[in-house]
């Protein structure tokens, strides 16, 4: 492996599962080509959440109160129904993602052997993580990288690297915009106002920025594997290039790529605390050929003892803290390389 190469050493990494998967690879990409709606990319629903910002509540009280009821229950609609939408006037300028997306590229083109290293710059041991160490076949394989940051370590970036102030920048427009959405979501759920300011301590939210390098086996292996997020939702900026599939009426659907919005899309624990009103959603990547593709995801999470319990009855799940799930994942990942996640926790 050339030392100064950026890539990951995917394949010679995973040599054995690439050459023990073949049989099972190829039935598997047979048997979701077939599920992929590939005659048009989705439109996600598109929310204004200009109509949130209480200042044009001067001129027209009432009319502005109802703009705000609609946004509000457009956002729950979405929630409902995709699991994930769209915004714009977000309020996080053009400039903050442009520059926050250029460190990203910057770390990540720094050399393998470079990031990799234990303290490379000053983040936890743990923060680089690539490919799939407890993926069992090629289905359960990731052709990605990403730096996994939780909030608390921001501050460890190296200070003199213009990373520290991009990506913190980022992140605490992020902050505020995840807990205004979660509030109004919660608002039509009739959740008192006061829980996500309780249960969402800054220090249980994370960052993950993620690159997809072009990929040799693209028609083998995902950018990322299918999933759902094990948070109360997440708001995700990626580029132009496109991968971003969610699965609707049993069938993947490819999301329509918009540099100049933000995606939203509801974690396991919104879905719990709603009762099952609001859906967190199966999605995945699919990896380019010839293509990089960079996201940045934030995190929307409560602390290890929140305790997660549903808002109506008759009760679809069972009351649990986060650490309770989380650590049922981790069992579970373990155990059979996938995470089996809410239906752990329905009430029989």
């Amino acid at each position: 492996m050339d030392i100064n190469t950026h890539e990951p050493p995917f394949q010679e990494t995973y040599r054995a599962l690439f050459q023990n998967s073949t049989a099972l690879k190829a039935k598997d990409h047979d048997q979701n080509s077939s599920m992929v709606d590939n005659n048009k990319e989705c439109e996600l629903p598109l929310i204004d959440l200009d109509r949130l910002n209480f200042r044009y509540l001067v001129n027209d009280h009432l009319n502005n109160f109802q703009e705000l009821d609609k946004c509000i229950e457009e956002m729950a609609e979405a929630a409902s129904e995709w699991g994930f939408f769209q915004v714009v006037n977000h309020g996080i300028p053009r400039k903050v993602l442009d520059s926050m997306r250029f460190e990203e590229m910057k770390m990540f083109h720094q050399p393998f052997c470079k990031k990799s290293e234990e303290s490379f710059m000053n983040l936890s041991a743990d923060s680089y993580r690539w490919g799939n160490p407890t993926a069992t076949c090629l289905r359960q394989f990731s052709w990605s990288e990403a730096f996994h940051i939780p909030l608390s370590d921001i501050s460890r970036l190296d200070a003199c690297n213009n990373s520290r102030s991009a990506i913190g920048l980022f992140v605490k427009k992020a902050a505020s915009l995840a807990r205004r959405i979660a509030e109004c979501l919660a608002q039509n759920l009739g959740v008192k106002s006061s829980y996500f300011q309780e249960n969402c301590v800054p220090s249980s939210n994370y960052v993950r920025m993620n690159r997809y390098p072009p990929c040799p086996s693209s028609s083998e292996v995902y950018g990322l594997m299918p999933h759902t997020d094990s948070d109360f939702l997440t708001i995700l900026y990626q580029d132009q290039v496109g991968g971003l599939q969610l699965m609707k009426d049993g069938k993947w659907h490819n999301v329509k790529p918009n540099p100049d919005v933000l995606i939203v899309n509801i974690g396991d624990l919104f879905q719990a605390v709603s009762n099952g009103v609001y859906k967190s959603i199966e999605h995945r990547v699919v990896a380019h050929p010839e293509v990089e593709r960079f996201s940045m995801a934030y995190f929307y999470c409560p602390s290890h003892e929140a305790v997660i319990e549903s808002c109506s009855h008759p009760a679809v799940y069972r009351k649990f803290s986060f650490r309770e799930y989380r650590q049922q994942i981790q069992m579970d990942v373990r155990a059979t390389g996938d995470k089996v996640g809410l239906s752990r926790f329905l009430l029989q």
